[in-house]
C-alpha cells in the first residue's frame, strides 16, 4: 500500500501525468490540501468491498497477458452499496491505449429529460489490439469522489467467458440500461459477409443492437450508442448484415445495449416529470438476449437469384411469341378457308348472338336492328349481313364527314338534341356510342399514353433522387430503423441494403413492355386492315382503340420501377411512390372497360388523370394527417359517398344530365312521379344493378374508414379501387354472357390462369413481413427468413405472382371481347 498526496507525488505506472491531473483536480483543496490515495494491487474474479470520501482515493492495479492471437474480454462491475450519497463516486479505467469513465450513482436521460438512477453499473473493456505476439498489460481502476462522507461501494473485475462470438454458436447474456454488454466476431477465411441475428423472450424493455469497429471507447450506453456504426431498436428480433468490405480489421464488436425507456419500440408513455432534477425508479430492467453470428450468401445465391428472375419472365415471352404463333396459323387457315363451316362460332359468322333484349322490346325503343332484319338474317345468311353491313357503312362515313372535330360535334345544338335521343333508349348498341370519327377518337384516346409517359418522367426522377438520399444517409447515419426492411432476409448489394426486394421489381418491367408490345402487334393489324379498307375492321366488333392499353402498359412498367425505388428504403413517408401508379392502374382498367362498349362518351385523358391526382392527393393527406383524426375520416368519408353518388347519375344516364340550380328541382320531381305519384321501376335496369351494388360497397367501405380508421390509409384507398374494378369486370363478364356473347377459349383461360395467380399472390402479400404501420421495433417481430433459393422472400414473391397477374389481367381485358370481331355492330349490345 503507497499513500500520497497532491503536492508530493510518486508515479509508478506508465501514464503518471493522467494520475497527477486526475488526483489534483480532485483534491477538495486544491494543490495545497492533503489526500490519501491508496494503492492496491488487484486481482481478477475478486470483490473489493470499500469505501471512498473526498479526502481519500483508491487505485486498484490490474495486469494481465495481452496475445495478438486472442482477444480476452474484461468487465468491471461496480455496485453502490451506500443507500444515498451527496455526491457520486467516480470510477476512471485507465489502459494502455483507452480511458473508460463512468459515475456512480449513473443518472441515465429518457423522454423529456426524465432521469433514472441506476447503482448498479457493468461496462466491458474496450481491447486494443497489440501488435507483440504477447505482452504484459496493467490497467488502473481509480476510484474517488466529492462526498464529504465515506460511500460503501464493492468493485469487481473479471475475465469474460467466449467474449469472441463463434460462428452460428448462439450466446446467451443479460444486459440492463447500465450494464449494456459488447462481444467481438471476427471474419473466418472466405467469408465477406455474415448476419448477426439478437433474439429475445421478451418484448420489453426495448434495447438496441449495435456494429462497432474495434476502436476505443465502445459507445454502450443509451445516450450514446448512436454515435458509430450500424444500430437498430428491437424488441424480440433484431438482424444487420455485415460485410467485411466495411471494417479494415476484419472483426467488429456486437453491441447490445437496454434502453431506458420503451417509447422507441411502441412501449407505454410515461408522464411528464413535474420536477427538472426528480428521480425515476427505473424498476426491473433486465433483459436475457440470445445472440448469433450465421454466414450469408456468397455469390453463386446472387447469381442464381438473377438468373431465376429473368428465367421467369423471359420464359412468358417465349409462351407468348409460340401463342402468337399458333394464333397466326390458325387465322391463316381460317383466311384460306381451310376451317369447316360448322368449327366457326355464330359470332363468326356474322349472325346475332341470342339474347333476351333482341326480340321484342329492344327493337320497339328504337334500335337500329329491326325484328324483320333479324328474320332474314336468320333465313337467308350473308346476303342480310352483307346488305346491313354496305348501309351500315355509308351511313357511318356520311355521319364521320358531317363532324371531323369532336368539339364540334358535340357542341352544335342539333347534334346535342340527336345524342339525347340516341342516348337515352332504352336499350343501346355499340353502334349508337361509336359515332364519332374514328381518327378524332384515336388522337383523343392516344393521348392517355403520352399524358401518362409525360407523368411518369416528371414523377419518376425527383423519387429516385430521394431514394437516393434516403439510402445515402442510411449508409453514413447507420441508422437502420429509418428503412422497414425484412431484415432476415435482406441481402445487400453495392450501396443498396435490400437488392433482392428491388430485383423481385423487374417483373413489372418486362411483362408491362411485352403488353406493349402485344399492344402494338395488334394495333400494326388493325392499322393495315383500315387501310386495306376492310369492312370487317371498320363496322364490326367492339371499335379498336389502343391509346389506353399503352397507357396502361406504361403503367404496369412505372409500377415496376416505383415499386422498386419504394424497397430501396421503404417507409411511410414513401410508400405513396409503391401505390400511385396502382391507383392508376385501376383507373386505367375500369376506364378501359367502360370505353369498349362506350367509346364516344369515355372520360378525356385530362379528366381522367385530373381525378386519379386527387386520389394521390388524398393518399398523401390520408398518410401524413388520417391516424386518429376523426375531422379528416368525416371529410374524406362524405367526398367518397358523394363522389359515388355524382359517378353513379353520370353512368346512368349516360352522361345526359346537368348539374345546376335546378337539379335538387328535377331530382324531387322524378322522385314524385315515380315512386309516389305511381311505382315505377328503373328504365335501364341492368345500369341500376351495377349502380345499387357500387353504392352499397362503396359505402361499405365509406363507413368501415370511418369506424375503423385504418393506420394504412393508402392500403385502403387502394382496396376502394379494387373492389370497383372487381365488381365492373364481374359485372361485365356477367352482362356479356347474359346477352348471348362467348368468350373464347383464349380469354377463358385467361381469366382462370390470372385468377389463379392472383389468389396465390394475394397469399404472399398478406405474410405481412414488415409494417412501417408500427415502430421499427416492433416491425422486425414479423421478419422472416428467406423461403426461396436463400434469396427471395415471400414479399419478393408477391411481386413476381402479382407482375404475372396484373398481365394476366391486362390480357383478359385485351381478349375478351375477340368473339366480337365479326359481329355487327349494331348487334353488340351496350350494359
Amino acid at each position: 500500500m503507497l499513500q500520497v498526496c497532491c503536492g508530493s507525488v510518486r508515479v509508478r505506472s506508465a501514464p503518471g501525468w493522467l494520475v497527477l491531473m486526475l488526483m489534483c483536480c480532485w483534491c477538495p483543496g486544491g494543490a495545497d490540501s492533503t489526500n490519501v490515495v491508496i494503492h492496491k494491487d488487484a486481482q481478477f474474479d475478486v470483490t473489493y468491498s470499500d469505501t471512498v470520501a473526498s479526502d481519500n482515493q483508491t487505485i486498484y492495479s490490474y495486469n494481465h497477458t495481452v496475445s495478438r492471437n486472442k482477444t480476452e474480454g474484461v468487465r468491471v462491475s461496480v455496485e453502490l452499496v451506500s443507500e444515498s450519497t451527496q455526491s457520486p463516486v467516480l470510477f476512471v479505467v485507465r489502459q494502455k491505449q483507452a480511458v473508460l469513465s463512468f459515475q456512480v450513482p449513473l443518472i441515465l436521460r429518457g423522454l423529456y429529460q426524465r432521469k433514472y438512477q441506476y447503482t448498479q453499473v457493468g461496462r466491458t473493456l474496450c481491447q486494443p489490439p497489440t501488435k507483440a505476439v504477447s505482452e504484459m498489460q496493467f490497467f488502473y481502476v481509480d476510484v474517488s469522489t466529492l462526498s464529504s462522507t465515506s460511500v460503501h461501494y464493492q468493485l469487481r473485475v473479471s475475465r469474460v467467458d467466449s467474449f469472441i462470438l463463434q460462428t452460428d454458436k448462439k450466446f446467451s447474456f443479460n444486459a440492463t440500461p447500465s450494464q449494456p454488454q459488447f462481444l467481438k466476431y471476427v471474419f473466418p477465411e472466405g467469408m465477406d459477409t455474415v448476419i448477426v441475428k439478437v433474439n429475445s423472450q421478451k418484448n420489453f424493455p426495448c434495447s438496441v443492437m449495435s456494429i462497432q469497429d474495434i476502436q476505443c471507447p465502445v459507445y454502450d450506453l443509451d445516450n450514446n450508442v448512436a454515435f458509430i456504426g450500424m444500430y437498430q431498436t428491437m424488441t424480440t428480433t433484431g438482424a444487420i448484415t455485415v460485410q467485411r468490405k466495411d471494417f479494415p480489421s476484419n472483426s467488429f464488436y456486437v453491441v447490445v445495449v437496454v434502453k431506458t425507456e420503451d417509447e422507441a419500440c411502441g412501449g407505454p408513455l410515461r408522464f411528464y416529470p413535474l420536477s427538472p432534477d426528480e428521480l425515476f425508479d427505473a424498476g426491473n430492467r433486465s433483459k436475457t438476449l440470445d445472440v448469433i453470428v450465421s454466414p450469408a450468401i456468397n455469390s453463386e445465391v446472387y447469381v442464381m437469384g438473377m438468373l431465376f428472375c429473368l428465367g421467369i419472365f423471359l420464359s412468358l415471352y417465349l409462351i407468348t411469341f409460340l401463342v402468337a404463333c399458333v394464333e397466326n396459323k390458325r387465322m391463316n387457315k381460317k383466311r384460306e378457308g381451310l376451317l369447316q363451316p360448322g368449327d366457326a362460332s355464330p359470332a363468326e359468322t356474322g349472325k346475332a348472338p341470342v339474347s333476351p333484349y333482341e326480340y321484342g322490346s329492344f327493337a320497339d325503343n328504337g334500335s337500329t336492328l329491326s325484328s324483320e332484319a333479324v328474320t332474314n338474317s336468320s333465313t337467308d345468311g350473308n346476303y342480310g349481313y352483307t346488305d346491313r353491313l354496305l348501309e351500315s357503312v355509308a351511313r357511318s362515313r356520311q355521319e364521320s364527314l358531317s363532324s371531323v372535330e369532336e368539339d364540334d360535334y358535340d357542341t352544335l345544338a342539333d347534334i346535342d338534341s340527336d345524342k339525347n335521343i340516341v342516348r337515352t333508349k332504352k336499350f343501346l348498341c355499340v353502334s349508337d356510342l361509336a359515332r364519332k370519327d374514328k381518327r378524332i377518337l384515336s388522337k383523343k384516346y392516344q393521348i392517355y399514353f403520352w399524358n401518362i409517359s409525360t407523368i411518369a418522367v416528371f414523377y419518376a426522377l425527383p423519387v429516385i433522387q430521394l431514394v437516393i438520399t434516403y439510402q445515402t444517409v442510411v449508409n453514413v447515419t447507420g441508422n437502420q430503423d429509418i428503412c422497414y426492411y425484412n431484415f432476415l432476409c435482406a441481402h445487400p448489394l453495392g450501396a443498396l441494403s435490400s437488392f433482392n426486394n428491388i430485383l423481385s421489381n423487374l417483373g413489372y418491367v418486362l411483362l408491362g413492355l411485352l403488353f406493349l408490345l402485344i399492344v402494338l402487334q395488334r394495333d400494326i393489324l388493325h392499322s393495315r386492315a383500315l387501310d386495306r379498307k376492310d369492312t370487317t375492321a371498320l363496322e364490326c366488333g367492339i371499335p379498336k382503340h389502343f391509346g389506353l392499353y399503352y397507357a396502361m402498359g406504361t403503367a404496369l412498367m412505372m409500377e415496376g420501377l416505383l415499386s422498386a425505388c419504394y424497397h430501396v428504403c421503404p417507409n411511410y413517408t414513401n410508400f405513396q411512390f409503391d401505390t400511385s401508379f396502382m391507383y392508376m392502374i385501376a383507373g386505367l382498367c375500369m376506364l378501359k372497360l367502360y370505353q369498349k362498349r362506350h367509346p364516344d362518351i369515355n372520360a378525356s385523358a385530362y379528366s381522367a388523370y385530373a381525378c386519379l391526382a386527387a386520389v394521390i392527393f388524398f393518399s398523401v393527406l390520408g398518410v401524413v394527417f388520417g391516424k386518429g383524426n376523426s375531422v379528416f375520416w368525416i371529410i374524406f368519408s362524405v367526398i367518397h359517398i358523394l363522389a359515388t353518388l355524382l359517378l353513379s347519375t353520370q353512368l346512368y344516364y349516360m352522361g345526359r344530365w346537368r348539374l345546376d340550380s335546378g337539379t335538387m328541382r328535377r331530382i324531387f320531381h322524378v322522385i314524385y312521379t315515380d315512386c309516389i305519384r305511381q311505382c315505377s321501376g328503373p328504365m335501364y335496369i341492368d345500369r341500376m344493378v351495377l349502380l345499387v351494388m357500387g353504392n352499397i360497397v362503396n359505402w361499405s367501405l365509406a363507413a368501415y374508414g370511418l369506424i375503423k380508421r385504418p393506420n394504412d390509409f393508402a392500403s385502403y384507398l387502394l382496396a376502394i379501387a379494387i373492389c370497383n374494378l372487381l365488381l365492373y369486370c364481374a359485372f361485365y363478364i356477367i352482362m356479356k354472357l347474359r346477352s348471348g356473347e362467348r368468350i373464347q377459349c383464349l380469354a377463358v383461360v385467361c381469366i382462370l390462369f390470372t385468377a389463379v395467380v392472383w389468389g396465390f399472390a394475394l397469399f404472399f402479400f398478406f405474410q405481412g413481413l414488415s409494417t412501417w404501420q408500427k415502430t421499427p421495433a416492433e416491425s422486425r417481430e414479423h421478419n422472416r427468413e428467406c423461403i426461396l433459393l436463400s434469396f427471395f422472400d415471400d414479399h419478393d414473391i408477391w411481386h413476381f405472382l402479382s407482375s404475372i397477374a396484373m398481365f394476366g389481367s391486362f390480357l383478359v381485358l385485351l381478349t375478351m371481347d375477340d368473339d366480337l370481331d365479326t359481329v355487327q355492330r349494331d348487334k353488340i349490345f351496350v350494359f
